[in-house]
């Protein structure tokens, strides 16, 4: 029997509609029922969103120990199809993360390991400016979000990545002493840089 996940605090928010509460009771069941022995599962919020009648968006955010944050989302044409996909990808995101906690606890040999070279680029971004350039108008901020500097290997910096749907991650690099931030590519590799 599972201990470990039993009545995480779980908050439904709709936005755009009224809240039904077959809808509460099918969102809370589904996260309820995701089984994960690795990591205890803390807190819960999944946000409902209804834009324009037609799509329907389901997020999912959940808080777990040691630190670590599962959020998914999925849009689709039905409320009840947005939170099933979204409970999907959470489990395969979290397959994934332990299955790569399970190979790094394997021992074998030094040729499995694979190292990938750092390499700091710096490049004069003033030369390569047009001369004629078009002022734009000025951004302003969307969604403001803080973040706190955690001490991480790159390795457990891009397991982080894969947790979530951010497009990077800001770490202070523990085997360089320099704060970094990796980011995925459209390639779907990873890239990396040092800030100094």
């Amino acid at each position: 029997m599972q201990t470990k996940n039993v009545n995480p605090n779980i908050t439904v928010t709709v936005r755009h509609e009224e809240v039904t509460d077959s809808l509460r009771e099918y969102a809370i069941n589904k996260i309820s029922g995701i089984h994960l022995d690795y990591p205890k599962i803390i807190e819960a919020k999944a946000i409902l969103d209804v834009e324009g009648g037609r799509r329907h968006k389901a997020e999912i955010i959940l808080f777990c120990a040691n630190h670590i944050v599962i959020d998914a989302s999925t849009e689709s044409d039905d409320m009840y199809k947005s939170i099933d996909f979204t409970i999907d990808k959470i489990a395969r995101r979290m397959r994934k993360h332990k299955t790569r906690l399970l190979k790094r606890r394997t021992p074998r040999g030094e040729e499995s390991i694979r190292y990938l070279d750092e390499r700091n680029y710096q490049a004069d971004f003033l030369d390569t400016l047009p001369e004629d350039v078009v002022d734009e108008p000025e951004p302003f901020f969307v969604h403001k979000e803080s973040i706190s500097l955690r001490r991480l290997f790159k390795e457990e910096a891009v397991m982080e990545l894969d947790l979530t749907e951010r497009p990077f991650v800001i770490f202070e690099n523990a085997r360089r002493d320099v704060t970094s931030i990796v980011w995925r590519k459209k390639d779907g590799d990873y890239g990396m840089f040092d800030i100094t």
